[in-house]
């Protein structure tokens, strides 16, 4: 799933191409698609994109007075559509947009998603309450904004594994799987490591090390045209179970769940233990 590096990169290219340019119509190719009734759509007609932006993990396109949240979950991509075809592979919704005299095209913007789960959505939110409205009001404070007493402050409030905290939307908006795995490897702290255990101490290492996977995680996109895959995304230990910790040389492990897996080192964040590979999280004898 796209996280927080991949989503703002994606936004400011897709805010440098349609930025001013006016929507003349959203076309819905999956109902399911649109998670909202009202505003409707229409009410944006005519006016021009003020910004792309982002929020957690999802995409924003300003057009006063609607502001169009999209999230692509697992398989959507926000797509520049200069095909315009009728039936585009894996097409939910389609903006279509007014022509402007300095760009030499016509250009929509597609959103797709490719396989059954059928997820991602578009959301249609009055600009002027964008963050008391759903399902933006759900979230937490924004990872790349988040400060250590922040961090410090949610961590005392709640007593959960820090893995499990950082990939909770409503704890901090914008990391996911593999984030979270790359935050605690760089934070060398155990992934089932309790946040109120971790203390104020614990809580800014962490914040530091959030910041650090996100401005990599951002340099990386910024050197492409279009969204990254997960397996190319820059990372010491998610997606590479049994291979060499790029720190210490240790082998990665991995803790397997039925959606997700946890990657971890063990020298860097376990003192040399093994977890055990189940949902139980005990250590290995």
């Amino acid at each position: 799933m796209p996280e927080l590096p991949e989503v703002q990169a994606h936004a400011e290219r897709l805010d440098r191409r349609f930025a001013g340019r006016s929507l003349r119509r959203f076309e819905l190719i999956r109902f399911t698609a649109l998670k909202t009734a009202r505003p409707a759509p229409d009410e944006a007609y005519g006016q021009p994109v003020r910004h792309v932006g982002r929020r957690g993990k999802y995409i924003l396109v300003d057009i006063e007075p609607v502001t169009f949240v999209i999230h692509l979950m697992q398989g959507g991509r926000l797509l520049v559509d200069t095909k315009h075809s009728k039936k585009p592979r894996g097409g939910q919704a389609r903006f279509w947009f007014d022509e402007r005299p300095d760009v030499d095209d016509d250009a929509a913007l597609l959103l797709t998603e490719q396989g059954t789960e059928r997820r991602a959505g578009v959301w249609t939110v009055p600009s002027e309450m964008l963050d008391e409205s759903p399902p933006l009001n759900r979230l937490g404070p924004d990872a790349a904004d988040i400060t250590a007493d922040q961090l410090a402050e949610a961590f005392a409030a709640t007593s959960m594994r820090v893995h499990g905290f950082l990939r909770d939307q409503q704890h901090i908006a914008g990391i996911g799987r593999r984030l979270a795995n790359e935050v605690c490897h760089r934070a060398q702290v155990s992934p089932f490591a309790n946040t109120k255990k971790l203390g104020a101490d614990g809580a800014a290492v962490v914040a530091t090390a959030i910041h650090d996977a996100i401005d990599d995680g951002l340099r990386y996109e910024r050197t492409r045209d279009d969204m990254s895959s997960s397996k190319n995304r820059p990372g010491g230990v998610h997606g590479r179970a049994g291979e060499a910790c790029p720190v210490c040389g240790d082998t990665v492990r991995a803790v397997e769940y039925s959606g997700y897996t946890v990657n971890y080192c063990p020298t860097c964040q376990t003192g040399g233990k093994v977890l055990a590979d189940n949902t139980t999280s005990k250590f290995l004898k």
